[in-house]
């Protein structure tokens, strides 16, 4: 007989969304990937439908079948972009019970699953601080007792900057009030159209508006900002630098409330703009936490998150340091 399914892991960000089947001992059985997971675009019953396709896929990845009367796996660990406010989450966690996809399920943040990653299989550290830096931005501490620390993370409303979306919005803007006087020179007002073979800021603003590149498509410019950062443009410097104070505020703010910073503790860094190791924006985080959080010890996750979501379910069922470490493997073997 098979192995069959203890853990279904769940990671749903902004732009992309990853399931895995896992068994006991660690072993992936099935995985999928599909889109982001939105719910305040779609609605929340909406989003969770469509995570529901993606976790079908995943069991017949498995050689599983998806049925609405018997559990796919003993435990759910689904941890979800958008699950930023209790109420959220509550929604969130009512929605994917209601599905009976495991005997038991737990719904988190999904920063909550680049906090787990980065922190080591055998239980000996619990506390520590995740800064989750991708199409958005967010940061989650946890102090040893279990007390959290939390950000309502939902954009400018609550006084979030930057991630993808929001370098991709400043670039834009900056190169658009170069081209037509209103502000600085820069050279991204020539590298953000030439990404997309345009001649002009005018031609990408009115592709952009009259949606001859879909919005999705900004996230594209995020590598031409690094570019022109790396190569001494003042006003993409600036933005760099800012993103990198913006992360650095957010887990010292985390590490202190919670009490984290006067003795060692990790901080671990997530999410496609940190995994990148963009020179500019990495060494000013490294400085920064040396200044303002010296006993942070700073690392940088590339594994995928749904890794995260796994390792808390089998934390949950207490499958223990063998299982947590093979499943590692699986993700160390595909990054």
């Amino acid at each position: 007989m098979g192995l069959t399914p203890a853990a279904l892991a769940v990671d749903a960000g902004n732009s992309k969304t990853d399931a895995a089947l896992v068994a006991e001992d660690g072993t992936v059985l099935g995985t999928a990937r599909g889109g982001g997971f939105q719910p305040p675009a779609v609605g929340a019953e909406a989003a969770v439908e469509t995570l529901g396709g993606i976790v079908a896929r995943a069991a017949r990845d498995a050689g599983l079948e998806l049925r609405a009367d018997v559990p796919l796996a003993g435990h759910v660990s689904a941890c979800l972009a958008n699950a930023d406010l209790p109420r959220e989450e509550e929604e969130l966690a009512a929605l994917v019970g209601a599905r009976g996809w495991g005997r038991t399920s737990e719904v988190a943040n999904d920063t909550f699953a680049v906090l787990r990653a980065g922190l080591p299989d055998d239980g000996s550290v619990r506390h520590g601080v995740a800064v989750v830096c991708g199409a958005g931005v967010n940061c989650v501490g946890v102090a040893g007792d279990g007390r959290t620390h939390r950000f309502p993370a939902v954009g400018r409303l609550s006084g979030d900057w930057g991630g993808g979306g929001g370098l991709a919005e400043e670039a834009l803007w900056h190169a658009a009030r170069a081209e037509d006087g209103r502000g600085a020179d820069t050279e991204l007002a020539r590298a953000l159209p030439a990404r997309f073979g345009l001649p002009s800021m005018y031609a990408l603003i009115e592709a952009f508006h009259l949606g001859d590149l879909a919005a999705a498509r900004r996230h594209d410019l995020v590598p031409v900002l690094f570019e022109v950062a790396a190569a001494g443009d003042a006003a993409a410097l600036a933005l760099v630098r800012r993103q990198a104070e913006e992360i650095t505020a957010m887990a010292a703010v985390a590490a202190e409330r919670l009490g984290l910073a006067d003795s060692p503790f990790p901080v671990v860094l997530g999410g496609s703009v940190v995994a990148a190791r963009h020179p500019v924006l990495h060494e000013r985080v490294l400085a920064l936490f040396a200044e303002r959080l010296p006993r942070a010890a700073v690392d940088v996750v590339t594994a995928p998150p749904v890794l995260g979501a796994g390792l808390l379910a089998l934390d949950h069922l207490g499958a223990g340091p063998a299982a947590c470490a093979r499943l590692r493997a699986h993700y160390a073997a595909r990054s």
